[in-house]
């Protein structure tokens, strides 16, 4: 243990000897409860390494949407990508279940992204009638169920058949099942398949593999927790959260690179000159010119702008 994960584990005991209680849990993992009412409880699997990097108190990130809204929350954490396949872990919540801990509160979100996204589904069951929100998580790595998914060939080795294993099963007594992905990312695609019609798929296309960033740097990643918190994520509410992708260049760049790969320069065109009614890019504006130049030599041309065109006559009858 180096001497800054020790500091940052007395950190941990420090604040649960003020606020609720902190439990190590084997070498990789560990527990911090932090207590204020008994109506939500925010449960998140997060990264040590992850929480160790925020600047200020280095406590768990879903802790400071937690404070804000006076909700108690728990957060487990592990050292490394581990998927919490650990049987201190699984004794841990059996603790939990066997001292009616969940029954404390009248909502429970269980909340992860990818590996920790499996964890939340696959810890929900300790909870019966939470809520559960995931990003891109996975179903399983069992390879007699994924074997179609290399992308983590290391965690093979990992028990994914025992106690807590298989994710959507878990998942079957929860309330709402939500789960965020890019469809393009097939091994995404495929695992959020797996859960079945019974959770709301929510997709976001064009965010990649790293769609739990995107959706940080957007700024919707808290919006979205708390809907789900209090059983207000819908089709309507995501939409409206979504929107704010119209603003993250990334999102604009990468659906712009999938239009010319595509080499369909009509979208492209109209796609650029919307994206240019909101931010000034160079790159816009040359992709623009391009599909402008490449569809006069075509004999077409894009449709005036809508703020261009003039209004239909209406009609007297």
């Amino acid at each position: 243990m180096t001497t800054t994960t020790a500091a940052w584990l007395s950190r941990l005991d420090q604040h649960a000897m003020e606020h609720g209680f902190h439990a190590r849990l084997a070498e990789r993992h560990g527990a911090l409860y932090t207590e204020e009412d008994q109506e939500v409880l925010l449960v998140t699997f997060e990264n040590a390494e992850d929480i160790r990097a925020q600047e200020g108190e280095k406590l768990p990130a879903g802790l400071r949407l937690a404070g804000r809204e006076g909700w108690s929350q728990l957060c487990l954490y592990s050292e490394g990508t581990t998927w919490f396949r650990d049987a201190e872990v699984y004794a841990f919540f059996d603790d939990l279940v066997d001292d009616g801990f969940f029954d404390l509160f009248d909502r429970v979100l269980f909340y992860g992204a990818g590996a920790e996204g499996y964890a939340a589904c696959a810890f929900s069951v300790a909870a019966p009638g939470a809520a559960v929100l995931a990003i891109r998580p996975q179903a399983t790595l069992d390879p007699a169920r994924a074997v179609w998914d290399h992308r983590f060939m290391g965690a093979r080795r990992l028990d994914f058949t025992g106690r807590y294993g298989y994710a959507p099963a878990m998942v079957e007594a929860a309330e709402r099942v939500s789960l965020i992905y890019d469809p393009t990312v097939s091994e995404d695609a495929m695992h959020a398949a797996l859960f079945g019609p019974r959770a709301q798929h929510f997709r976001t296309a064009h965010l990649g593999w790293q769609t739990d960033q995107a959706l940080a740097e957007m700024g919707v990643t808290w919006p979205l927790v708390r809907a789900a918190a209090l059983g207000r994520l819908d089709r309507r509410s995501f939409a409206r959260i979504w929107r704010k992708r119209h603003r993250h260049r990334p999102y604009l760049r990468s659906v712009l690179r999938v239009l010319a790969a595509q080499d369909r320069p009509f979208l492209s065109g109209l796609w650029a000159r919307r994206v240019l009614q909101e931010i000034d890019r160079p790159a816009f504006h040359r992709a623009l010119a391009e599909a402008e130049e490449t569809l006069e030599r075509d004999n077409r041309a894009l449709p005036p702008p809508l703020w261009h065109r003039q209004p239909r006559e209406s009609g007297t009858g």
